[in-house]
């Protein structure tokens, strides 16, 4: 398979992880689509299915070989258990940590916020809860917000 393939495989799964499409996601990877290549933007497929809370996808990508533990983007994004973290997709978060996620492992390259740090951020009390039954410890005390206050 050429470059120019494998891009168009990776701009193909990305759209069908956006849509939360399980079935076209299947049929991309058995077309030979890498479950770990990022987009343009350096995202990866597995992340934006985390963000999503896309819990087939997410499924099929680590059946597929998604990395658990790769770090999505150029700074914006993070790390699939993370973004999981974030929005309180405690139904991801289980999946990633059977799928040996890191509960403790920091964004930005070791420099930022572990999973719990914004779980606890976003008021995610069920998401801070699997976490530290995983494991997890804080990396940094949350900064206060208003609980309502959703992740941009």
């Amino acid at each position: 398979m050429n470059i120019r393939q494998r891009k168009k495989l990776t701009r193909r799964l990305m759209e069908a992880v956006f849509r939360e499409d399980t079935a076209a996601v299947r049929a991309l990877l058995r077309a030979g689509a890498d479950p770990n290549a990022p987009d343009r933007e350096r995202t990866t497929p597995l992340y934006q299915a985390c963000v999503h809370g896309s819990t087939e996808v997410v499924r099929v990508l680590l059946a597929a070989g998604s990395s658990p533990d790769a770090e999505s983007g150029r700074g914006q994004e993070g790390t699939p258990l993370c973004a999981a973290s974030v929005w309180g997709h405690d139904d991801v978060i289980r999946l990633l940590l059977a799928n040996g996620a890191d509960p403790n492992l920091r964004e930005d390259h070791g420099t930022g916020w572990a999973p719990l740090d914004w779980a606890l951020q976003y008021d995610r009390p069920q998401s801070a809860d699997l976490l530290l039954a995983a494991g997890a410890k804080p990396a940094r005390p949350p900064v206060p917000r208003p609980p309502t206050a959703d992740p941009v």
